[in-house]
Formats: structure tokens, C-alpha cells, sequence
């Protein structure tokens, strides 16, 4: 994943937060951001590419909209960031941590009845996908308000087209119920999305095991290591949903719902089920690793035990070859005709004797 600004970019012993009028002092990208608004109510649904933002912030909602929800596709434009952080009343750390897209999930609360501030909820999240047989993530920044929703995410493609969808749908659920409602909708399909990753880790780890078993090769403890590095970035950036999920449930907040209360505990009781899945295949990661180091050592100790064999069979030949190999005159068996053929007959008796010796004792 690509980020457009990096903790690299903060100037040290500068203040936090990043206020409105600051976001034009920071480079601007050529990339053009995605902007797209639905205003939703439980009669009508309607949304719209953003084309001229300027227009588009000066025109008022509908009046039969209950719901608008802003989604921001890029983060690299700063004349988008500051339209809609002055449009929206976003609080400069908030701000902030959009542009540093290195966030580890949480939940904010910002404003108020006794603030200056809008009252908000900014939920930072972490979206994950498998590519090219990789795992990638990208940060997911919430804006939740009493009847507005905004999503910010860098250029790593829109994946919401499960929720439009159900947006269109009428008589739908997301459609009857407040904005966050849909916040709570975005969130489940963020953590609804890690269990299609974790059976790709499951048929992993299974075809390593059949590989480890069949003939182990060095490449497969490169394999592995990638796969306990890949879970252990998975635990990173679901260990902490925990932490968000449960404080969006037991903190009462004026932007939530009482059902949506009720909806977060079920995501709850979905992120432990997730976070007790990537334990228990983090352990099965590493008996692979134990399990490679033991089949290796199963291999070296049948070779050793092979040439140890073959080794102590040699032994009394090479000491007959070697006794009737010296260079002494007075040789008694040397003179005689079936000397020769008797030698090969010791030695062969001598091995087949052997040979059966070490199967009775099962060491063959």
C-alpha cells in the first residue's frame, strides 16, 4: 500500500494536528480523488459521481435525504481534503490522521454540546484483501455525524458496491435506519471480509503440512516464515478492532443509535471469533516449523543410519581386502586355486550374515 503522507513528512516539534488552512501548504498530487455522495432516505435512494466539488459543497441536500454519505477515493488532492474538512467541521488531529495513513485502528470523539466542534466520531479501521497471493491492507478513516457520514481511503481501489447495493434495495434494512447504522454496515463488511483471508491461510497452511510431509525442500521454511509473518500482520490490524468495536458499543455517544448499539455487539462477538481464528493458526504455523526441523531431521538421521549400515558392512571386507592386500611373500592361501574364489565366498557370506543381522534387529 501506498501512502501519500508519512510520518517522514511531519517536521519535528511542529503542532499537532493539521489545521484546515495548513493542508495547502503540503503537496498536492496529480491523482485525481474519487468523490461519491448517496442521500439515502426509506422511500428513495440517490447517488452521484462528484465532479465540481466547489458546486457540489455549496448546493444543499435534498429534503427528503436522512442520510448523506460522502466516500473519498484518493488522498493526494489537498483542495479536496480542505473543502471537505471546512465544509465538515473536521477537528485538525482527525485531519491529521487521515493524511498519516499508518493509523492503528481506534475510535475518537470529537465536539459536542459543550464544544465549539460538530459532534463527531472519527473511527480509523483497517481494509484487507489478498493480492497476488500477498496480504495488503489500507486505512479506512470514518467522519460519523448526526445525519453525515464521510469515508476517506487512499487509492487502493472502492469495495462498497455490497453496500450500494443493498442501499438500492428498498424496504432494506440500511435504508430504514440512521447514519450510524450505516457506519455500523461498513464496519462489519471491513470484518466480515477477514474470513475469506483466513480460509486462505487454512488451505496454506494445510498444503505446506501435505508438502512438509511429502519431500521437504529448504524453499518450504521460507513459506512458512511468510505465512507467520502475514499472520502476525493480520493480528496486527484486527487485535485493536477489538478495542474500537467494544467502545463503540459500551460508550453512549449522540451520533450512535440505540440499534445500532444492539447491532455492534453481534460485530463484537465477529472480531473474537477472528482474533481466536489467527491464534490458532498463528500456533499451527509454527508445529509447521517444528514439524519441517523434524521431518529434516527424520531425513538426515535415515541417511546417517543408511551410510552407518553400509559403513559397518565394509568394515570386515575392507579388513580382508587389506590383510590379503599386503605386499608379503610368504602367503599360504596365495598358492592355492579356489584361494580366490573362497575370498569372494567369506565376503559374501560375511554380508548376507550382516544384512540379516541388522533386519532381525529391525535396523533395516
Amino acid at each position: 500500500m501506498n501512502t501519500e503522507f508519512g510520518s517522514s513528512d511531519i517536521p519535528e516539534g511542529a503542532a499537532p494536528g493539521i489545521e484546515h488552512d495548513e493542508l495547502f501548504k503540503l503537496p498536492t498530487g496529480n491523482a485525481r480523488s474519487h468523490i461519491t455522495c448517496i442521500d439515502y432516505s426509506p422511500g428513495q435512494v440517490s447517488i452521484e459521481e462528484v465532479e465540481d466539488l466547489q458546486a457540489f459543497i455549496q448546493r444543499h441536500r435534498p429534503e427528503w435525504s436522512v442520510v448523506r454519505w460522502i466516500s473519498v477515493v484518493g488522498l493526494s488532492n489537498m483542495n479536496v481534503i480542505h473543502a471537505l474538512a471546512t465544509k465538515y467541521d473536521l477537528h485538525p488531529l482527525a485531519v491529521e490522521d487521515v493524511l498519516h495513513a499508518w493509523q492503528r485502528p481506534k475510535v475518537d470523539a470529537y465536539g459536542g454540546e459543550e464544544s465549539e466542534l460538530l459532534a463527531r466520531l472519527f473511527v480509523v479501521t483497517r481494509m484487507l484483501n489478498i493480492k497476488d497471493g500477498k496480504l495488503q491492507h489500507e486505512q479506512l478513516s470514518i467522519f460519523l455525524g448526526h445525519k453525515t457520514l464521510l469515508t476517506f481511503q487512499a487509492a487502493g481501489g472502492d469495495r462498497w458496491d455490497p453496500i450500494r447495493q443493498r442501499l438500492r434495495a428498498k424496504g432494506s434494512r440500511l435504508r430504514s435506519n440512521d447514519v450510524s447504522f450505516l457506519a455500523y454496515s461498513l464496519l462489519d463488511m471491513v470484518v466480515d471480509s477477514c474470513f475469506p483471508i483466513l480460509e486462505h491461510y487454512s488451505t496454506r497452511a494445510e498444503e505446506l503440512e501435505a508438502l512438509i510431509l511429502e519431500h521437504s525442500t529448504p524453499n518450504i521454511l521460507g513459506e512458512i516464515h511468510q505465512l507467520k509473518r502475514e499472520l502476525l500482520l493480520l493480528r496486527w490490524v484486527v487485535w485493536p478492532m477489538r478495542d474500537v468495536v467494544l467502545t463503540l458499543q459500551r460508550d453512549s455517544h449522540e451520533c450512535l443509535s440505540d440499534t445500532t448499539h444492539v447491532y455492534l455487539r453481534d460485530l463484537y462477538d465477529h472480531v473474537i471469533q477472528i482474533i481466536e481464528i489467527i491464534e490458532t493458526y498463528r500456533e499451527i504455523a509454527s508445529d509447521l516449523t517444528e514439524t519441517y526441523m523434524s521431518s529434516v531431521s527424520n531425513r538426515m538421521n535415515e541417511i546417517m543410519k543408511v551410510l552407518t549400515l553400509i559403513g559397518t558392512i565394509f568394515i570386515p571386507l575392507t579388513f580382508l581386502a587389506g590383510v590379503y592386500g599386503m605386499n608379503f611373500h610368504h602367503f599360504p592361501e596365495l598358492d592355492l586355486a579356489w584361494a580366490y574364489p573362497a575370498f569372494w565366498l567369506i565376503c559374501t557370506l560375511l554380508t548376507a550374515a550382516m544384512v540379516l543381522f541388522f533386519r532381525r534387529r529391525n535396523w533395516l
